[in-house]
């Protein structure tokens, strides 16, 4: 059987599937899983995901709907015919620059039409897809194509001189990088479509930057592979064979590649869509980021498996958000909390008609009560929240439409459990005791990149079943809700963007002025929390380097949600009597600061 054949086949099944699993919760089992009872209508409890491949998915929907509207960017709009189209031959240009199943490509832009081709072209061969944040240096970007070993990448030319310098300073660096200018996406009466954008989009959509050169390696056009017409080779590719290489960083400073399979990525895109009510024909806007695990899963692979339009943005700004919302009658907004204030907070709200609207939601902060106030009032909606992690996938938590609790992380997911437990003893705990939360299901991922120690620490047996441990302390109530209390991990949480302080640390020590520095978080009334750095220099420097000097030179060696908002110059770092830096104290002051500034500024107002 073909590719599309198979695919045809496959996804009439599916779809059968989701209505037949749509089953009322077992009485037997509502007094171990309490949100059972209050389980989402038409949502099945537990799904199975066909053993098989993501590209199936996407190649089935264009034969099933070949010039319906599958894509939407800056005035363009793609079918799923074209889609496909354009993602078999760039496939086919890949495989003849080598490309094999279990390759590992680097994907590095913004949110584009060339995302959502490249991402599958790359598995249509059996290759991994490893998603990068297009705002990381130089600096950060070694490690990662050294890690995976990777020897190709594909990249927006706005952003490919940073990954080209990258490889230049290593010894087995990258061997193909496949360039494409944003602007090649771009509508033909590009111009008229323009002059609506925000100005700096103006020159950064519309500009054709020089190809960077690749040290020991070639550059190539992605419009030259794609009008090659090559047709790839075929390829057996299954659920459990590796899909993507997400990184998530740690306690040692160095990122790690979280494994995720096809059917690991495949069950929480089959199992949002009847959870947020996704129907074919709807349209859902993605400006959350799609090299994050959530604008990937629960925005572009969710929009593909159930025929919902992706309308892209390519960065965030309040009024291009409200103005497709708006022309393209959105129907569905996953997002972060910051947004959602942003698009609040503009005094020309009342000049848009956001009606279509029928979810609005996210994760990665809480929503302010004020702002869920404002949202219910103007939209007539709850905001949503939930909760994930790299390693699973995006959701293993959601809050039910019908029943949205605010500052709750949800209920477990479709097919997912949840234990809170004592992290020390692992031994479970009632409702309302505060514990670490455990979790299992099948959007789990299979371990770290060639990392056995790290992945045997993140799992733990109890009874008999292995369980992933989110290193994020919560609570259970007494309907199985979620609630975040506090976490293990040394994590900050920048708009939505996880910073682990220990990366910010490693890169910090490259600066020839600084003998040692500790990272902390601080609460930002934008952002949540911002990203602070105590700085110890050396004798030498004192006094020759100032704050603001160290702040300007993480600017341009770190990501821009990375680097330290504030510096703040100290003599010594608090230490253990065995000399261990005690981040925790560092951490627990400054939080005492911010509950004092905190409590002022409300005195006051």
């Amino acid at each position: 059987m073909s590719v599309r054949a198979k695919a045809c086949t496959t996804n009439h099944r599916i779809e059968e599937d989701l209505h037949m699993n749509a089953i009322s919760p077992p009485e037997a089992s509502s007094h171990q899983q309490p949100h059972l009872q209050i389980w989402p209508v038409g949502v099945p409890i537990v799904m199975d995901v066909p053993d098989e491949s993501l590209w199936t998915a996407f190649a089935w929907r264009a034969q099933k709907a070949p010039e319906e509207q599958a894509l939407h960017f800056m005035g363009r709009t793609y079918s799923w015919a074209e889609l496909v189209h354009e993602a078999e031959h760039l496939a086919g240009g890949l495989q003849s620059l080598g490309v094999a199943k279990g390759d590992r490509v680097l994907l590095f832009m913004q949110n584009c039409p060339q995302y959502v081709i490249g991402f599958h072209a790359v598995l249509r061969l059996g290759a991994v897809v490893v998603p990068l944040n297009p705002m990381n240096k130089a600096d950060e970007l070694g490690h990662y194509i050294l890690d995976a070993g990777a020897h190709i990448a594909i990249a927006a030319s706005d952003v490919a001189g940073e990954l080209a310098a990258a490889s230049s300073k290593l010894d087995n660096g990258l061997r193909h990088l496949v360039l494409f200018d944003l602007a090649e996406a771009m509508p033909e009466r590009v111009e008229e479509q323009a002059k609506d954008w925000p100005k700096l989009w103006q020159s950064w959509l519309l500009a054709q930057p020089p190809s960077p050169e690749l040290t020991a390696g070639q550059v190539h056009r992605w419009r030259d592979l794609v009008a090659a017409g090559l047709q790839p080779a075929d390829v057996s590719v299954a659920g459990h064979d590796l899909a993507l290489l997400p990184y998530t960083s740690g306690t040692t400073g160095l990122a790690k590649g979280c494994m995720h399979t096809h059917a690991s990525l495949m069950h929480n895109a089959l199992a949002g869509g009847p959870w947020l009510d996704l129907r074919t024909g709807d349209r859902q806007l993605i400006v959350v980021p799609m090299f994050h695990i959530t604008g990937l899963v629960m925005g572009m692979l969710a929009s593909i498996r159930h025929g919902c339009a992706m309308v892209l943005l390519p960065r965030w700004d309040r009024r291009s958000a409200a103005r497709t919302i708006e022309r393209l009658r959105i129907t569905h907004w996953p997002n972060i909390p910051t947004m959602v204030v942003d698009l609040l907070s503009g005094e020309d709200l009342g000049e848009y008609d956001l009606s279509s609207l029928r979810y609005i939601g996210g994760g990665g902060a809480s929503m302010p009560d004020a702002v869920s106030e404002r949202l219910k009032q103007v939209f007539g909606l709850d905001y949503v929240e939930g909760y994930g992690l790299t390693e699973t996938a995006a959701p293993t938590h959601l809050n039910p439409r019908h029943a949205a609790r605010r500052h709750c992380l949800g209920i477990p997911f479709v097919s997912t459990k949840a234990l809170v437990v004592n992290p020390d003893t692992l031994q479970p705990l009632a409702p309302g005791e505060v514990g670490e939360i455990l979790v299992q299901g099948p959007q789990l991922f299979k371990g770290y990149w060639y990392q056995p120690e790290a992945t045997r620490e993140a799992f733990v047996e109890i009874d008999g079943q292995s369980w992933f441990r989110t290193g994020d302390l919560g609570r259970m109530d007494e309907d199985g809700y979620f609630y975040m209390a506090d976490r293990l991990k040394r994590m900050i949480n920048a708009s939505g963007f996880k910073v682990w302080p220990a990366e910010v640390e490693a890169l910090l020590q490259h600066h020839p002025a600084i003998k040692e520095a500790c990272v902390i978080a601080k609460r930002d009334s934008y952002r949540g929390e911002t990203v602070k750095a105590l700085v110890v220099l050396h004798e030498s420097q004192r006094g020759q380097v100032s704050s603001d000097d160290i702040v300007a030179w993480s600017r341009e060696h770190m990501a821009a949600y990375k680097y330290p908002r504030e510096v703040e110059l100290v003599n010594d770092l608090p230490r253990t009597a065995s000399g261990k830096v005690l981040w925790r104290a560092a951490q627990a002051e400054q939080d005492d600061r911010d509950k004092r500034l905190h409590l002022n500024q409300t005195y006051r107002s």
